[in-house]
């Protein structure tokens, strides 16, 4: 499904501030992090909610960012403009970039469809919203789906919705929903256990301030990390207050994929490039100039580096043998020498 893991995804989510040159910018920063995609979001603030001003309809929470905002108001600051997506895909592409975006009802899946999209992420607010899932699966592209605050049984129920349609490749991620999030609320051990329990791979939806979080995910597995993108902060953006700018995504990009490379493989032995290194460890060697015919004690021997002589496991074998011809200081012991 990926040609690399793990797949970086640079979300930009509504931080462009509906300004399509600085978009556009995005882009070609994000392509020059280093990320694998770009990763828009498909809704209208009619397909997301309705236009009320009071109760329910407002941001009430004291921790959130858009606290005192109107739902309407705020997802129509952050979306995108549809008559964007295809530009937008289009200088993705040309940069070397995976284009694609999250449909949040199904008339977006449908416009996602007439641009050919290659894969589709289901948001973790989405993942219970049953017939937006059927839709996305039957257009037998991959998907990527945060699970968020889902319980099992509504990850197990989203998993079996898709599977009941076709065989669409399909990663989860595990994803902390509030924003930001705190590193220590990201319970990255999570992912083995969605993965063990649906046969899925799994990866991370990053909402935590940094990039340790991303680190310890491509540790444990992961093959997605995705985080929100900002060229910069200072200037405001929807969700600029947890994405990254610029220089931190490139410095997220090269830690994971140093992460991935750490992993390996389990190996015994010494890597071939410790080969060579062997010849450091200890053995044991002549400490003295000694006689032939001399009985070796303590006092002639020592157990040094390099590693030409005996082993070190010899060393009580060695005591009280015999040497047959003369042996210089820093000569390695071998059983030739001796009787």
């Amino acid at each position: 499904m990926f040609e690399q893991t793990p797949f970086i995804i640079a979300e930009l989510s509504g931080n462009h501030d509906q300004d399509f040159e600085l978009a556009k910018a995005m882009i070609h920063a994000a392509a020059d992090a280093g990320v694998d995609a770009i990763k828009l979001q498909t809704y209208t603030p009619d397909t997301m909610t309705l236009d009320i001003r009071h109760g329910e309809f407002m941001v009430s929470e004291d921790d959130s960012l858009w606290r005192g905002s109107n739902l309407y108001d705020l997802y129509a600051k952050a979306s995108t403009p549809w008559e964007w997506h295809q530009p937008l895909f289009e200088l993705a592409e040309s940069l070397g970039l995976v284009a694609f975006s999250s449909p949040f009802d199904l008339s977006a899946v449908a416009f996602l469809e007439s641009l050919n999209v290659p894969l589709y992420k289901i948001a973790s607010f989405e993942m219970t919203d049953i017939p937006l899932i059927q839709a996305v699966a039957r257009t037998g592209k991959p998907i990527i789906m945060s699970t968020g605050m889902a319980s099992e049984d509504e990850i197990a129920e989203a998993v079996a919705t898709i599977r009941a349609i076709g065989d669409n490749p399909l990663t989860l991620l595990k994803c902390t929903s509030t924003y930001p999030s705190k590193i220590e609320d990201s319970n990255l051990l999570t992912m083995a256990d969605l993965a063990e329990k649906t046969g899925c791979l799994v990866g991370l939806s990053d909402h935590t301030k940094g990039l340790g979080a991303a680190v310890a995910a491509t540790a444990l597995g992961a093959t997605v990390i995705e985080k929100h993108f900002v060229l910069d902060r200072n200037a405001g953006g929807v969700d600029a207050e947890f994405s990254m700018e610029p220089d931190e995504m490139k410095a997220l990009v090269v830690a994971c994929r140093a992460a991935k490379a750490a992993l390996g493989t389990v190996t015994y032995g010494g890597s071939d490039a410790e080969q060579a290194a062997k010849k450091y460890r200890r053995s044991i060697y002549v400490a003295v100039d000694l006689p032939a015919g001399t009985i070796l004690t303590e006092e002639h021997l020592k157990i040094i580096r390099p590693s030409f002589g005996l082993a070190p496991k010899h060393w009580t074998d060695v005591l009280g043998k015999t040497l047959v011809a003369d042996a210089k200081k820093g000569q390695p012991l071998a059983w030739e020498m001796m009787a």
